[in-house]
Protein backbone atom coordinates (compact mmCIF):
# COMPACT_ATOMS: atom_id res chain seq x y z
CA UNK A 1 0.00 0.00 0.00
CA UNK A 2 1.20 3.78 -0.97
CA UNK A 3 1.34 5.83 1.73
CA UNK A 4 0.25 9.60 1.51
CA UNK A 5 3.67 10.49 2.60
CA UNK A 6 5.45 8.67 -0.33
CA UNK A 7 3.06 10.14 -2.31
CA UNK A 8 3.59 13.80 -0.90
CA UNK A 9 7.67 12.56 -1.11
CA UNK A 10 7.37 12.61 -5.04
CA UNK A 11 5.49 15.45 -5.48
CA UNK A 12 7.95 17.30 -3.81
CA UNK A 13 10.64 15.77 -5.52
CA UNK A 14 8.93 16.45 -8.61
CA UNK A 15 8.59 20.33 -7.02
CA UNK A 16 12.13 20.74 -7.02
CA UNK A 17 13.37 19.11 -10.32
CA UNK A 18 11.17 21.52 -12.08
CA UNK A 19 12.66 24.59 -9.90
CA UNK A 20 16.08 23.37 -10.50
CA UNK A 21 15.32 23.32 -14.15
CA UNK A 22 13.58 27.11 -13.93
CA UNK A 23 9.93 26.09 -14.83
CA UNK A 24 7.80 28.87 -13.45
CA UNK A 25 4.74 28.78 -11.86
CA UNK A 26 4.41 24.97 -11.48
CA UNK A 27 6.87 23.77 -8.69
CA UNK A 28 4.36 25.88 -6.64
CA UNK A 29 1.21 23.93 -7.44
CA UNK A 30 3.31 20.49 -7.55
CA UNK A 31 3.97 21.71 -3.88
CA UNK A 32 0.40 22.61 -2.59
CA UNK A 33 -0.53 19.82 -3.77
CA UNK A 34 2.20 17.82 -1.81
CA UNK A 35 1.37 19.56 1.55
CA UNK A 36 -2.40 18.35 0.89
CA UNK A 37 -1.71 14.98 -0.23
CA UNK A 38 0.50 14.92 2.89
CA UNK A 39 -2.09 15.31 5.69
CA UNK A 40 -4.75 14.37 4.25
CA UNK A 41 -6.68 12.50 6.22
CA UNK A 42 -8.02 9.66 3.81
CA UNK A 43 -5.85 7.18 2.37
CA UNK A 44 -4.63 8.47 -1.03
CA UNK A 45 -3.69 5.30 -2.42
CA UNK A 46 -7.58 3.85 -1.56
CA UNK A 47 -8.63 7.10 -3.53
CA UNK A 48 -6.26 6.42 -6.49
CA UNK A 49 -7.99 3.47 -7.25
CA UNK A 50 -10.84 4.83 -7.45
CA UNK A 51 -9.50 6.80 -10.33
CA UNK A 52 -8.48 10.17 -11.10
CA UNK A 53 -11.72 11.93 -10.21
CA UNK A 54 -11.56 11.15 -6.52
CA UNK A 55 -7.96 11.88 -6.08
CA UNK A 56 -9.03 15.34 -7.45
CA UNK A 57 -10.83 15.87 -4.63
CA UNK A 58 -8.14 16.65 -2.58
CA UNK A 59 -7.69 20.23 -1.90
CA UNK A 60 -5.40 21.77 -4.74
CA UNK A 61 -4.83 18.70 -6.45
CA UNK A 62 -5.86 19.27 -10.31
CA UNK A 63 -6.33 16.82 -12.70
CA UNK A 64 -3.08 16.69 -14.12
CA UNK A 65 -1.42 16.56 -10.71
CA UNK A 66 -4.15 13.46 -9.81
CA UNK A 67 -3.38 11.62 -12.86
CA UNK A 68 0.28 11.47 -12.00
CA UNK A 69 -0.75 10.13 -8.58
CA UNK A 70 -2.96 7.49 -9.81
CA UNK A 71 0.70 6.77 -12.40
CA UNK A 72 2.37 6.40 -9.16
CA UNK A 73 0.13 3.90 -6.89
CA UNK A 74 -0.56 1.91 -9.67
CA UNK A 75 2.75 1.38 -11.06
CA UNK A 76 5.38 2.65 -8.56
CA UNK A 77 6.90 5.11 -10.83
CA UNK A 78 5.86 8.73 -12.22
CA UNK A 79 6.90 8.94 -16.43
CA UNK A 80 7.11 12.80 -16.18
CA UNK A 81 9.38 12.49 -12.99
CA UNK A 82 11.86 9.81 -14.40
CA UNK A 83 12.15 12.14 -17.22
CA UNK A 84 12.53 14.94 -15.59
CA UNK A 85 15.42 12.41 -13.80
CA UNK A 86 17.25 11.81 -16.56
CA UNK A 87 17.32 15.73 -17.57
CA UNK A 88 18.75 16.64 -14.36
CA UNK A 89 20.22 13.34 -12.98
CA UNK A 90 21.04 14.46 -9.17
CA UNK A 91 19.89 13.17 -5.88
CA UNK A 92 17.64 16.63 -5.60
CA UNK A 93 16.15 15.40 -2.39
CA UNK A 94 19.93 14.94 -0.51
CA UNK A 95 21.57 17.85 -2.06
CA UNK A 96 18.77 20.31 -0.89
CA UNK A 97 19.58 19.01 2.47
CA UNK A 98 22.61 20.73 2.77
CA UNK A 99 22.12 23.98 4.24
CA UNK A 100 22.11 26.95 1.61
CA UNK A 101 21.11 24.84 -1.15
CA UNK A 102 17.97 24.75 -3.05
CA UNK A 103 16.85 23.19 -5.86
CA UNK A 104 18.03 26.27 -8.37
CA UNK A 105 21.33 25.35 -6.76
CA UNK A 106 21.43 22.12 -7.40
CA UNK A 107 20.67 22.94 -11.18
CA UNK A 108 23.35 25.22 -11.47
CA UNK A 109 25.81 23.10 -10.07
CA UNK A 110 25.16 19.98 -12.20
CA UNK A 111 25.16 22.45 -15.24
CA UNK A 112 28.85 23.90 -13.80
CA UNK A 113 30.69 20.69 -12.07
CA UNK A 114 28.50 18.21 -13.01
CA UNK A 115 27.86 17.35 -9.42
CA UNK A 116 24.84 14.36 -8.77
CA UNK A 117 25.40 13.42 -5.33
CA UNK A 118 26.34 14.54 -1.86
CA UNK A 119 29.68 12.66 -1.86
CA UNK A 120 29.98 15.17 -5.38
CA UNK A 121 29.32 17.91 -3.61
CA UNK A 122 31.61 17.51 -0.87
CA UNK A 123 34.12 16.41 -3.40
CA UNK A 124 33.97 19.67 -5.25
CA UNK A 125 33.83 21.25 -1.88
CA UNK A 126 37.15 19.87 -1.12
CA UNK A 127 38.95 20.64 -4.14
CA UNK A 128 37.62 24.48 -3.91
CA UNK A 129 35.79 23.71 -7.33
CA UNK A 130 32.32 25.30 -6.06
CA UNK A 131 33.71 28.68 -5.58
CA UNK A 132 34.67 28.93 -9.36
CA UNK A 133 31.48 28.84 -10.15
CA UNK A 134 29.60 32.10 -10.94
CA UNK A 135 27.13 33.34 -8.18
CA UNK A 136 29.18 30.95 -5.67
CA UNK A 137 32.58 32.45 -3.60
CA UNK A 138 34.49 30.99 -0.50
CA UNK A 139 31.92 31.60 1.81
CA UNK A 140 29.16 29.93 0.21
CA UNK A 141 31.21 26.93 -0.76
CA UNK A 142 32.38 26.74 3.05
CA UNK A 143 29.18 27.14 4.19
CA UNK A 144 28.13 24.23 1.79
CA UNK A 145 30.79 22.08 3.13
CA UNK A 146 29.94 22.72 6.12
CA UNK A 147 26.28 21.46 5.93
CA UNK A 148 26.73 18.28 4.28
CA UNK A 149 27.28 16.07 7.07
CA UNK A 150 24.45 17.39 8.92
CA UNK A 151 22.44 16.75 5.64
CA UNK A 152 23.81 13.15 5.67
CA UNK A 153 21.64 12.34 8.47
CA UNK A 154 18.64 14.54 8.08
CA UNK A 155 16.60 12.20 6.86
CA UNK A 156 14.18 11.69 9.60
CA UNK A 157 11.50 14.34 11.22
CA UNK A 158 10.56 14.10 14.48
CA UNK A 159 7.62 13.84 16.61
CA UNK A 160 6.01 17.06 18.27
CA UNK A 161 6.71 15.84 21.84
CA UNK A 162 10.72 15.29 20.86
CA UNK A 163 11.25 18.17 19.67
CA UNK A 164 8.36 20.87 21.22
CA UNK A 165 10.18 20.02 24.77
CA UNK A 166 13.21 21.20 23.29
CA UNK A 167 12.02 24.07 21.80
CA UNK A 168 10.65 25.70 24.74
CA UNK A 169 14.01 25.01 27.18
CA UNK A 170 15.94 27.19 24.73
CA UNK A 171 13.24 29.53 24.33
CA UNK A 172 13.05 30.23 28.46
CA UNK A 173 16.83 29.85 28.22
CA UNK A 174 17.37 32.66 25.81
CA UNK A 175 14.66 34.38 26.99
CA UNK A 176 16.60 35.49 30.57
CA UNK A 177 20.00 36.75 28.30
CA UNK A 178 20.71 39.96 29.04
CA UNK A 179 20.50 41.11 25.42
CA UNK A 180 17.60 39.21 24.95
CA UNK A 181 14.59 41.65 24.20
CA UNK A 182 12.22 38.99 23.26
CA UNK A 183 12.28 35.19 21.98
CA UNK A 184 9.92 33.68 19.66
CA UNK A 185 9.40 30.25 18.35
CA UNK A 186 8.53 29.87 14.63
CA UNK A 187 7.81 27.58 11.71
CA UNK A 188 6.23 24.52 12.39
CA UNK A 189 7.23 23.86 15.92
CA UNK A 190 4.85 27.35 16.59
CA UNK A 191 2.31 26.11 14.54
CA UNK A 192 2.29 22.77 16.28
CA UNK A 193 2.70 20.29 13.58
CA UNK A 194 2.23 16.72 14.43
CA UNK A 195 6.01 16.02 13.42
CA UNK A 196 8.88 19.05 12.39
CA UNK A 197 12.14 18.78 10.55
CA UNK A 198 13.93 20.67 12.94
CA UNK A 199 12.91 23.79 15.51
CA UNK A 200 13.11 27.87 14.60
CA UNK A 201 13.85 30.20 17.73
CA UNK A 202 13.79 34.50 17.11
CA UNK A 203 15.31 36.90 19.00
CA UNK A 204 15.32 40.06 19.24
CA UNK A 205 18.28 41.64 20.34
CA UNK A 206 21.03 44.27 19.37
CA UNK A 207 23.91 41.89 20.11
CA UNK A 208 23.79 39.18 17.80
CA UNK A 209 26.86 37.31 18.70
CA UNK A 210 25.85 37.95 22.52
CA UNK A 211 23.12 35.50 21.74
CA UNK A 212 24.58 33.19 19.49
CA UNK A 213 27.92 32.59 21.96
CA UNK A 214 24.78 31.73 24.64
CA UNK A 215 23.03 29.93 21.83
CA UNK A 216 26.26 27.39 21.15
CA UNK A 217 26.88 27.48 24.76
CA UNK A 218 23.93 25.92 25.85
CA UNK A 219 24.20 22.58 28.18
CA UNK A 220 21.63 20.98 26.30
CA UNK A 221 23.61 21.52 22.64
CA UNK A 222 25.38 18.34 21.76
CA UNK A 223 27.33 20.21 19.18
CA UNK A 224 27.33 22.88 16.79
CA UNK A 225 25.80 22.57 13.28
CA UNK A 226 26.92 25.76 12.37
CA UNK A 227 27.68 29.60 13.91
CA UNK A 228 27.42 33.59 12.42
CA UNK A 229 26.93 36.78 13.66
CA UNK A 230 23.45 36.57 13.36
CA UNK A 231 22.19 33.11 12.91
CA UNK A 232 23.20 29.36 14.27
CA UNK A 233 22.13 26.28 14.50
CA UNK A 234 22.71 23.46 16.84
CA UNK A 235 21.81 19.36 17.56
CA UNK A 236 20.15 18.14 20.87
CA UNK A 237 19.17 15.21 21.55
CA UNK A 238 18.89 14.58 17.81
CA UNK A 239 16.57 17.63 17.53
CA UNK A 240 18.21 20.14 14.87
CA UNK A 241 17.44 23.95 16.10
CA UNK A 242 18.04 27.31 14.17
CA UNK A 243 18.59 30.15 15.55
CA UNK A 244 18.23 33.67 13.84
CA UNK A 245 19.42 36.90 15.50
CA UNK A 246 16.65 40.06 14.49
CA UNK A 247 16.64 44.14 15.10
CA UNK A 248 14.22 44.54 17.66
CA UNK A 249 12.21 47.18 15.53
CA UNK A 250 12.06 43.97 13.02
CA UNK A 251 11.10 40.84 15.03
CA UNK A 252 7.26 40.91 14.55
CA UNK A 253 7.72 40.67 11.23
CA UNK A 254 10.34 38.27 11.27
CA UNK A 255 8.09 35.88 13.68
CA UNK A 256 5.23 36.02 11.66
CA UNK A 257 7.31 35.10 8.05
CA UNK A 258 9.48 32.46 9.51
CA UNK A 259 5.86 31.05 11.69
CA UNK A 260 4.82 30.35 7.97
CA UNK A 261 3.05 27.97 6.62
CA UNK A 262 4.45 29.11 3.25
CA UNK A 263 0.62 28.98 1.54
CA UNK A 264 -0.19 31.39 4.66
CA UNK A 265 2.45 33.89 3.71
CA UNK A 266 1.66 34.06 0.13
CA UNK A 267 -1.81 35.19 1.01
CA UNK A 268 -1.09 37.61 3.36
CA UNK A 269 2.07 39.22 1.30
CA UNK A 270 -1.23 39.32 -2.13
CA UNK A 271 -2.71 41.20 0.55
CA UNK A 272 -0.52 43.87 1.00
CA UNK A 273 0.26 44.30 -2.39
CA UNK A 274 -3.38 44.80 -2.78
CA UNK A 275 -2.37 48.10 -1.29
CA UNK A 276 0.64 48.94 -3.10
CA UNK A 277 2.63 47.58 -0.31
CA UNK A 278 5.10 44.90 0.45
CA UNK A 279 5.48 42.22 3.14
CA UNK A 280 8.44 40.29 4.12
CA UNK A 281 10.73 39.59 7.08
CA UNK A 282 11.94 42.84 7.92
CA UNK A 283 8.20 44.63 7.71
CA UNK A 284 5.88 45.92 6.31
CA UNK A 285 6.32 48.76 3.49
CA UNK A 286 4.30 51.04 2.06
CA UNK A 287 6.42 51.10 -1.65
CA UNK A 288 4.42 53.13 -4.37
CA UNK A 289 7.29 55.13 -6.32
CA UNK A 290 10.13 53.02 -4.91
CA UNK A 291 12.51 50.93 -7.49
CA UNK A 292 15.37 50.28 -4.78
CA UNK A 293 15.73 46.67 -4.53
CA UNK A 294 16.26 46.68 -1.07
CA UNK A 295 14.17 44.90 1.14
CA UNK A 296 13.75 47.37 3.69
CA UNK A 297 12.98 50.16 1.02
CA UNK A 298 9.91 51.94 1.26
CA UNK A 299 7.69 53.37 4.58
CA UNK A 300 7.63 51.26 7.37
CA UNK A 301 4.53 50.63 8.50
CA UNK A 302 4.48 48.13 11.11
CA UNK A 303 7.29 45.43 11.90
CA UNK A 304 8.27 45.49 15.63
CA UNK A 305 4.95 43.37 16.74
CA UNK A 306 3.32 40.45 15.19
CA UNK A 307 -0.10 41.56 15.66
CA UNK A 308 0.37 44.71 14.19
CA UNK A 309 1.49 43.10 10.81
CA UNK A 310 -2.27 41.90 10.62
CA UNK A 311 -3.84 44.83 12.09
CA UNK A 312 -2.24 47.06 9.22
CA UNK A 313 -3.80 44.88 6.75
CA UNK A 314 -7.32 45.11 8.46
CA UNK A 315 -6.93 41.50 10.39
CA UNK A 316 -7.45 40.01 13.51
CA UNK A 317 -4.13 38.18 15.10
CA UNK A 318 -4.51 35.12 13.70
CA UNK A 319 -3.59 32.23 16.11
CA UNK A 320 -0.41 29.93 14.67
CA UNK A 321 -2.16 26.76 14.25
CA UNK A 322 -4.37 28.21 11.78
CA UNK A 323 -1.81 29.94 9.37
CA UNK A 324 -1.81 26.87 6.62
CA UNK A 325 -3.64 28.81 3.69
CA UNK A 326 -6.63 27.27 4.08
CA UNK A 327 -9.32 30.16 4.63
CA UNK A 328 -8.33 31.56 7.28
CA UNK A 329 -7.49 35.08 6.31
CA UNK A 330 -10.31 34.90 4.51
CA UNK A 331 -12.30 34.40 7.55
CA UNK A 332 -10.37 36.64 9.64
CA UNK A 333 -11.27 39.32 6.78
CA UNK A 334 -15.01 38.57 7.63
CA UNK A 335 -14.61 38.05 11.70
CA UNK A 336 -15.11 34.86 11.43
CA UNK A 337 -12.19 33.41 12.91
CA UNK A 338 -13.10 30.78 15.55
CA UNK A 339 -12.94 30.79 19.61
CA UNK A 340 -10.28 28.33 19.42
CA UNK A 341 -10.33 25.58 22.24
CA UNK A 342 -7.62 26.37 24.95
CA UNK A 343 -6.59 23.96 27.48
CA UNK A 344 -7.99 25.32 30.39
CA UNK A 345 -11.77 24.58 28.68
CA UNK A 346 -11.49 20.98 29.19
CA UNK A 347 -13.39 19.51 32.33
CA UNK A 348 -12.89 15.94 32.01
CA UNK A 349 -10.71 12.89 30.56
CA UNK A 350 -12.92 9.89 29.14
CA UNK A 351 -10.32 7.93 28.11
CA UNK A 352 -7.77 6.84 31.05
CA UNK A 353 -5.77 3.08 31.67
CA UNK A 354 -5.65 1.86 34.95
CA UNK A 355 -3.31 -1.31 36.17
CA UNK A 356 -6.60 -3.33 35.74
CA UNK A 357 -5.45 -3.87 31.96
CA UNK A 358 -2.50 -2.06 30.84
CA UNK A 359 -2.11 0.77 32.95
CA UNK A 360 0.74 1.09 35.48
CA UNK A 361 -1.41 2.75 38.24
CA UNK A 362 -4.78 2.30 40.21
CA UNK A 363 -7.87 3.65 39.89
CA UNK A 364 -7.49 6.08 42.79
CA UNK A 365 -3.60 6.99 41.44
CA UNK A 366 -5.60 8.09 38.04
CA UNK A 367 -8.38 10.03 39.93
CA UNK A 368 -5.65 12.34 42.00
CA UNK A 369 -3.88 13.01 39.61
CA UNK A 370 -6.72 14.24 37.41
CA UNK A 371 -8.07 15.81 40.60
CA UNK A 372 -4.68 17.69 41.21
CA UNK A 373 -5.07 18.65 37.47
CA UNK A 374 -7.94 20.53 38.01
CA UNK A 375 -10.51 18.16 35.96
CA UNK A 376 -14.20 17.89 37.05
CA UNK A 377 -14.64 13.75 35.81
CA UNK A 378 -12.64 11.35 34.68
CA UNK A 379 -13.72 7.89 32.40
CA UNK A 380 -11.68 4.88 33.42
CA UNK A 381 -11.68 3.21 30.25
CA UNK A 382 -9.87 -0.20 30.41
CA UNK A 383 -9.60 -2.42 27.89
CA UNK A 384 -12.08 -5.13 27.23
CA UNK A 385 -10.72 -8.57 26.08
CA UNK A 386 -9.92 -8.68 21.82
CA UNK A 387 -7.67 -9.02 19.56
CA UNK A 388 -4.87 -6.62 19.50
CA UNK A 389 -4.91 -5.43 22.52
CA UNK A 390 -1.16 -5.24 23.76
CA UNK A 391 -0.21 -8.30 25.90
CA UNK A 392 -3.31 -9.70 25.36
CA UNK A 393 -4.70 -8.14 29.11
CA UNK A 394 -8.16 -6.58 28.34
CA UNK A 395 -11.23 -7.22 30.75
CA UNK A 396 -13.82 -10.24 30.25
CA UNK A 397 -17.45 -9.17 30.53
CA UNK A 398 -17.07 -10.75 34.06
CA UNK A 399 -14.07 -8.65 34.97
CA UNK A 400 -15.35 -5.34 33.70
CA UNK A 401 -18.99 -5.84 35.32
CA UNK A 402 -16.61 -6.31 38.61
CA UNK A 403 -14.41 -3.43 37.56
CA UNK A 404 -17.53 -1.38 37.17
CA UNK A 405 -18.71 -1.87 40.41
CA UNK A 406 -15.34 -0.84 42.08
CA UNK A 407 -15.14 2.36 39.98
CA UNK A 408 -18.45 2.89 41.44
CA UNK A 409 -17.42 2.11 44.90
CA UNK A 410 -14.30 4.37 44.54
CA UNK A 411 -16.72 6.94 43.18
CA UNK A 412 -17.52 8.51 47.27
CA UNK A 413 -13.60 8.64 48.30
CA UNK A 414 -11.95 10.37 45.60
CA UNK A 415 -12.24 14.42 44.71
CA UNK A 416 -13.29 13.69 41.32
CA UNK A 417 -16.62 12.34 39.53
CA UNK A 418 -15.54 9.06 38.35
CA UNK A 419 -17.47 7.52 35.48
CA UNK A 420 -17.51 3.71 34.94
CA UNK A 421 -15.92 2.93 31.23
CA UNK A 422 -14.36 0.35 28.71
CA UNK A 423 -12.53 0.72 25.53
CA UNK A 424 -14.12 -1.99 23.43
CA UNK A 425 -12.39 -2.77 20.27
CA UNK A 426 -13.90 -2.50 16.93
CA UNK A 427 -13.95 -6.23 15.02
CA UNK A 428 -13.40 -5.57 11.07
CA UNK A 429 -16.76 -5.78 10.62
CA UNK A 430 -17.78 -3.08 12.87
CA UNK A 431 -19.23 -5.25 16.05
CA UNK A 432 -18.40 -4.56 19.34
CA UNK A 433 -17.52 -7.80 21.59
CA UNK A 434 -18.82 -6.83 24.90
CA UNK A 435 -22.44 -7.48 25.88
CA UNK A 436 -25.28 -4.94 25.11
CA UNK A 437 -26.87 -5.33 28.62
CA UNK A 438 -23.17 -4.58 30.07
CA UNK A 439 -22.52 -1.68 27.49
CA UNK A 440 -25.63 -0.31 29.14
CA UNK A 441 -24.93 -0.11 32.00
CA UNK A 442 -21.60 1.83 32.06
CA UNK A 443 -21.15 5.27 31.78
CA UNK A 444 -18.92 5.86 28.62
CA UNK A 445 -18.10 3.46 25.98
CA UNK A 446 -15.01 3.89 23.67
CA UNK A 447 -15.03 2.00 20.84
CA UNK A 448 -11.31 2.01 19.15
CA UNK A 449 -9.71 -0.08 16.57
CA UNK A 450 -7.16 -2.23 17.23
CA UNK A 451 -6.00 -3.90 14.66
CA UNK A 452 -6.45 -5.33 10.88
CA UNK A 453 -5.82 -1.19 10.30
CA UNK A 454 -5.05 -1.12 6.65
CA UNK A 455 -7.00 0.00 3.98
CA UNK A 456 -10.67 1.21 4.22
CA UNK A 457 -12.02 1.37 7.15
CA UNK A 458 -14.73 4.29 6.87
CA UNK A 459 -18.07 1.10 7.34
CA UNK A 460 -16.49 -0.59 10.06
CA UNK A 461 -16.22 3.06 12.18
CA UNK A 462 -19.46 4.04 10.88
CA UNK A 463 -21.08 0.90 12.10
CA UNK A 464 -19.68 1.32 15.75
CA UNK A 465 -21.00 5.05 15.65
CA UNK A 466 -24.54 3.69 14.51
CA UNK A 467 -23.96 1.65 17.89
CA UNK A 468 -26.82 2.69 20.43
CA UNK A 469 -24.50 2.42 24.04
CA UNK A 470 -20.99 3.70 22.36
CA UNK A 471 -20.20 7.40 23.17
CA UNK A 472 -16.35 7.87 21.28
CA UNK A 473 -14.75 6.60 18.78
CA UNK A 474 -11.23 6.33 19.64
CA UNK A 475 -8.48 6.98 17.89
CA UNK A 476 -10.26 6.25 14.51
CA UNK A 477 -7.56 5.86 11.77
CA UNK A 478 -5.31 3.72 14.61
CA UNK A 479 -2.65 5.41 12.63
CA UNK A 480 0.96 6.31 14.56
CA UNK A 481 2.84 9.54 13.94
CA UNK A 482 6.16 8.54 11.66
CA UNK A 483 5.00 4.64 11.54
CA UNK A 484 1.71 3.10 10.84
CA UNK A 485 -0.25 5.31 8.36
CA UNK A 486 -3.88 3.33 9.77
CA UNK A 487 -7.48 3.36 8.12
CA UNK A 488 -8.57 4.91 5.06
CA UNK A 489 -11.41 6.72 6.25
CA UNK A 490 -14.42 8.92 4.38
CA UNK A 491 -14.65 11.53 7.51
CA UNK A 492 -17.47 13.43 5.88
CA UNK A 493 -19.18 10.38 6.16
CA UNK A 494 -18.30 9.13 9.57
CA UNK A 495 -18.66 12.47 10.62
CA UNK A 496 -21.97 12.79 9.31
CA UNK A 497 -23.36 9.32 11.07
CA UNK A 498 -21.42 10.60 14.38
CA UNK A 499 -23.33 13.57 14.30
CA UNK A 500 -26.75 12.00 13.79
CA UNK A 501 -25.72 9.03 16.59
CA UNK A 502 -24.16 11.89 18.77
CA UNK A 503 -21.19 9.80 18.67
CA UNK A 504 -18.03 11.53 19.40
CA UNK A 505 -14.69 11.19 17.38
CA UNK A 506 -11.76 11.49 19.43
CA UNK A 507 -8.25 13.55 19.47
CA UNK A 508 -6.26 11.08 20.56
CA UNK A 509 -3.54 13.27 22.57
CA UNK A 510 -0.78 10.63 22.60
CA UNK A 511 1.81 12.45 20.21
CA UNK A 512 2.39 9.27 18.92
CA UNK A 513 -0.70 9.09 17.59
CA UNK A 514 -3.09 12.66 17.62
CA UNK A 515 -5.64 11.18 15.65
CA UNK A 516 -7.64 12.74 14.60
CA UNK A 517 -5.26 15.22 13.33
CA UNK A 518 -6.18 18.67 12.53
CA UNK A 519 -7.26 18.60 9.12
CA UNK A 520 -9.15 15.47 10.02
CA UNK A 521 -10.93 17.58 12.68
CA UNK A 522 -11.58 20.40 10.96
CA UNK A 523 -13.58 17.69 8.64
CA UNK A 524 -15.99 16.20 11.06
CA UNK A 525 -16.83 19.49 12.64
CA UNK A 526 -17.92 20.26 9.31
CA UNK A 527 -20.04 17.33 9.12
CA UNK A 528 -21.88 18.55 12.25
CA UNK A 529 -19.53 15.72 14.30
CA UNK A 530 -18.32 16.38 18.08
CA UNK A 531 -14.90 15.88 19.09
CA UNK A 532 -13.42 14.64 22.12
CA UNK A 533 -9.86 15.33 23.34
CA UNK A 534 -8.50 12.64 25.58
CA UNK A 535 -5.46 11.63 26.52
CA UNK A 536 -5.67 7.60 26.54
CA UNK A 537 -3.29 8.23 29.53
CA UNK A 538 -1.69 4.67 31.01
CA UNK A 539 -0.05 6.73 33.84
CA UNK A 540 -0.60 9.88 35.39
CA UNK A 541 1.58 11.70 33.76
CA UNK A 542 0.52 11.10 30.51
CA UNK A 543 -2.43 13.28 31.67
CA UNK A 544 -0.14 16.27 31.15
CA UNK A 545 -0.09 15.10 27.47
CA UNK A 546 -3.26 16.61 26.73
CA UNK A 547 -1.96 20.24 25.47
CA UNK A 548 -0.95 17.88 22.32
CA UNK A 549 -4.25 17.22 21.75
CA UNK A 550 -5.43 20.30 22.12
CA UNK A 551 -3.25 22.16 20.01
CA UNK A 552 -4.37 19.47 17.87
CA UNK A 553 -7.79 20.45 17.80
CA UNK A 554 -6.96 24.37 17.56
CA UNK A 555 -5.71 23.62 14.00
CA UNK A 556 -8.88 21.42 13.38
CA UNK A 557 -10.88 24.89 14.01
CA UNK A 558 -12.43 23.85 17.25
CA UNK A 559 -14.34 25.71 19.83
CA UNK A 560 -15.01 24.79 23.28
CA UNK A 561 -18.67 24.21 22.27
CA UNK A 562 -17.53 21.25 19.62
CA UNK A 563 -15.73 19.27 22.13
CA UNK A 564 -17.61 16.77 24.21
CA UNK A 565 -15.18 17.03 27.10
CA UNK A 566 -15.45 20.84 27.46
CA UNK A 567 -18.94 20.27 28.55
CA UNK A 568 -20.45 19.42 32.08
CA UNK A 569 -20.65 16.13 33.44
CA UNK A 570 -24.18 15.90 33.28
CA UNK A 571 -24.11 16.88 29.75
CA UNK A 572 -21.45 14.11 28.98
CA UNK A 573 -23.86 11.62 30.79
CA UNK A 574 -26.59 13.11 28.71
CA UNK A 575 -24.60 12.20 25.48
Amino acid sequence: MTTNDAVADRLEEFADRLEALEVEYKPRAYRRAAENVRTHPESVDALAREGTDAVGEIDRVGDAIAAKIVEFVETGAIDELEDLRDELPADIVALTRVEGVGPKTVGQLYDALGIETLDDLDAAAEAGEIQTVDGFGPTSEANIAAGIETARRASERERLDRARPRAEAIREYLAVHEDSDEVSLAGSIRRWKPTVGDVDVLVASGSGAAIVEAFTDWPEADRTIEAGDQKAAIESGGVRIDLRVVAPGEFGAATQYFTGSRDHNVDLRQRAIDRDWKLNEFGLFDVPGVEDDDQRAGERIAGEHEAAIYDALDLPPIEPELREGRGEIAAAADGELPDLIDAGDLRGDLHVHTDASDGDATIEEMARAAAERGLDYLGIADHAAGPGIVGGVGLSDDELRAHRDRIRELDDTVDIRLLAGVEANIAPDGTIGIDDDLLASLDVVVASPHHDLSGPGTDRLVAAAEHPHVDVIGHPTGAYRLGREGLGLDLDRLGQVAAEHDTALEVNANPRRLDLGGRAVRTVLEAGAQIVVNTDAHRPSALDLVRYGVHTARRGWAEADDVLNAQSVETVLDA
